[in-house]
């Protein structure tokens, strides 16, 4: 069965160039020009994905990504004519997966949509191995059913915090630099010029663990190197 990709953009031009690539690669694709919409279809229909421009009438793409993340954890790509840093990051901090600056390539937003959506598909892969179950001091990762326990709470993670904390409690005691974060999360060359996008999303662990960045009980800063769970 094909995907299905939400694309929500109020530029018609633009909802239906992404529409017209997704088609051409076999996904379902449920567009709209409003959140209001999005919303209603959301509630109805079961998303793989989520395309998000920023600047919505109404309701935001921002507000929009959080209304979803409330109780969804599929890839969330936001679009925007901005290209402040400032607006990524709280793209990424409100849940979003990644972010692409208009205007943009067609196959380079297909190659993001298909790294997303591989990533995700790990999460729901129905395999029983003893590597579905890390734990880790108070904290607990079940791979196969992507839930994570905290002090025996569950932490709403997106899938890229999911596979970030995957990553470090799988390694312990190895300091992984973000590059290499990227690379194993994304595997994708385009993701080779890192920014601080690994940045934010350790941030944002950090804050649903409440974990602190000064004495991190979990997540570790090693300056200049990247980041580690002590073993």
């Amino acid at each position: 069965m094909s995907e299905r990709i939400l694309v929500v953009d109020d530029e018609p031009e633009i909802a239906d160039l992404v529409e017209l690539y997704l088609e051409n690669e076999n996904y379902l694709v449920y567009k709209f020009y409003t959140a209001e919409e999005a919303l209603s279809c959301i509630e109805k229909e079961k998303i793989d994905l989520a395309i998000l421009d920023v600047m919505l009438p109404n309701i935001s793409g921002f507000q929009l990504c959080e209304r979803i993340r409330k109780n969804n954890t599929y890839p969330v790509i936001m679009l925007s004519a901005k290209s402040e840093e400032i607006d990524k990051i709280k793209g990424l901090t409100l849940g979003a997966d990644d972010y692409i600056t208009k205007p943009f390539l067609p196959l380079e937003m297909i190659a993001r949509v298909k790294a997303q959506l591989r990533r995700y598909k790990r999460y729901n892969v129905a395999e029983s191995r003893n590597e579905d179950i890390i734990v880790h001091s108070d904290l607990t990762i079940n791979v196969k059913t992507h839930e994570c326990t905290l002090n025996d709470e569950i932490l709403n993670l997106t899938p890229t915090e999911f596979t970030i904390l995957k990553i470090l409690c799988q390694r312990k005691g190895e300091v992984i630099s973000s590059e290499d974060l990227f690379h194993e999360i994304w595997g994708d060359e385009y993701y080779s010029k890192a920014n601080n996008t690994i940045t934010v999303h350790i941030r944002h662990l950090r804050e649903k663990m409440k974990d602190s960045f000064e004495a991190p009980k979990y997540i570790k800063t090693v300056w200049g190197c990247g980041y580690k769970i002590e073993g």
